[in-house]
């Protein structure tokens, strides 16, 4: 059993979901969990929804679902806001972006309709490729005040009793910290000089931060895993995950690594090109904006393979990724991957895929995944960054001094026993000698 008990606070009264970005994936999530609520579809790809964890051994093993093992937030529960820099409704939205099918979205425009973004905070520094008119105006503080102001008031008229957000927006130009980074006095420093050093995404952070709201970057942006963030969350109990929903190719990326790492196969290249034509990838045109999306991907395979460990097997490895702009494919994203593999006595052999996917159809269930956790943290007390939540993560933030897991299938162990722990159930370690247990 844990050493430590924690007390969960019930997921009482209705929980806020607020989304900066309110394009392809923002609007996707929110139709599939109106289309869930209502009976119309089933929530495919959710862990808090559909997914199982075991408890016990042996004859006394039993199997529950993980949103009655725990006091999770309900789908009825939810509440739909945020932010976009065009004004179009989440119906309007979902309309333009193309995912979704009329037969889905007719039955449900009145609802999604309503819905609707508030201005956002943007510059063309941080995203080139787009632009649009419904934007908040003033110094970077008045903005962050602005965002404080539209929590407070979207808590209030919605009456919520909690809120959480989550990055649905766009990849932002490549960036580093710099002093004004350091602490939350220098940031805010920052936020009243309008220093160019401070992205949209890190006002929204801010803001949510200085509200006590959970916040989930789901972009690679440089965002809630700067030291003033870190320091902060993690000092006021308000919890904080990232970075880049894991979804495609990454994600097979995942899955098939640790595959071969197992069998002690040798790699010598993995070449990674994908298409992509929504609204993500015009931003992604950019090069300033690929490059943050670049070092994203490229860290997966060097963690997972251990190449200083393994120099025999890895030491070798290529590995490229690109991303290129096509607008006739839409939000159907196709990913090429070729793996140069090495087996007995160094004989090569290769491994083609070739993966037909939907972008946001793989993005939304995480999004509601991720606001749901985030919000189980908060109840629970847990502070600072989310290690546990690496699963979501193509880059994961994690405390300083862990080494980043990326491993799809360790991730999902660590992400059940963190539930078994907040339960106070035994962790699950697979070590047992008896196989019967």
């Amino acid at each position: 059993m844990s050493q430590k008990q924690y007390k969960i606070q019930p997921a009482s009264g209705k929980l806020g979901v607020l989304l900066p970005g309110m394009g392809a994936v923002a609007t996707t999530f929110v139709a599939g969990v109106v289309a869930a609520r209502r009976g119309l579809a089933k929530p495919v790809g959710s862990l808090t929804q559909l997914g199982t964890i075991r408890i016990g051994k042996g004859n006394n093993r039993s199997f529950p679902l993980i949103r009655e093992y725990l006091p999770l937030a309900s789908l009825d529960s939810l509440e739909f806001g945020g932010w976009d820099i065009f004004p179009d409704s989440v119906y309007e939205a979902a309309k333009k972006a193309g995912v979704l099918e009329d037969s889905h979205l007719e039955p449900m425009k009145e609802e999604l309709h309503k819905i609707k973004p508030m201005p956002a905070v943007f510059s063309e520094k941080y995203i080139k490729n787009i632009k649009g008119p419904n934007v908040k105006t003033g110094t970077l503080w008045e903005k962050a005040q602005a965002l404080r102001e539209d929590m407070r008031r979207f808590k209030k008229e919605k009456n919520c009793d909690r809120l959480v957000i989550v990055w649905c927006g766009s990849t932002e130009a490549y960036s580093k910290p710099s002093q004004v980074h350091t602490t939350m006095e220098a940031f805010e420093a920052g936020l009243k000089a309008d220093s160019e050093d401070i992205a949209p995404s890190q006002v929204y952070a801010y803001a949510a931060l200085m509200e006590g709201v959970p916040y989930a970057n789901g972009a690679p942006n440089l965002t809630v895993d700067i030291p003033a963030f870190v320091k902060y969350a993690q000092d006021k109990g308000v919890p904080i995950s990232g970075r880049d929903f894991k979804t495609g190719q990454t994600f097979l990326k995942t899955v098939l690594a640790p595959g071969l790492k197992t069998r002690m196969l040798g790699v010598s290249g993995w070449f990674s090109t994908n298409i992509l034509g929504n609204r993500d990838g015009e931003v992604l045109d950019d090069p300033a904006s690929f490059k943050t999306k670049e070092e994203s991907k490229l860290g997966v395979l060097d963690t997972i393979f251990q190449p200083s460990v393994y120099p025999d097997l890895y030491g070798e490895l290529y590995h490229k990724v690109n991303i290129s702009y096509y607008p006739p494919r839409g939000d159907n994203k196709e990913g090429w991957d070729n793996i140069d593999i090495f087996g007995w006595m160094g004989y090569p052999m290769q491994i083609k895929v070739n993966f037909l996917c939907r972008d946001s159809i793989l993005a939304a269930p995480i999004v509601l995944d991720l606001a749901i956790f985030s919000d189980l943290a908060a109840r629970a007390g847990l502070k600072g960054i989310q290690e546990w939540l690496s699963f979501y993560y193509k880059a994961p933030q994690v405390n300083e001094g862990l080494t980043v897991e990326h491993d799809l299938f360790i991730q999902s162990m660590k992400l059940k026993n963190t539930l078994r722990v907040l339960k106070g159930d035994e962790e699950v370690t697979h070590v047992e000698l008896d196989y019967q247990t």
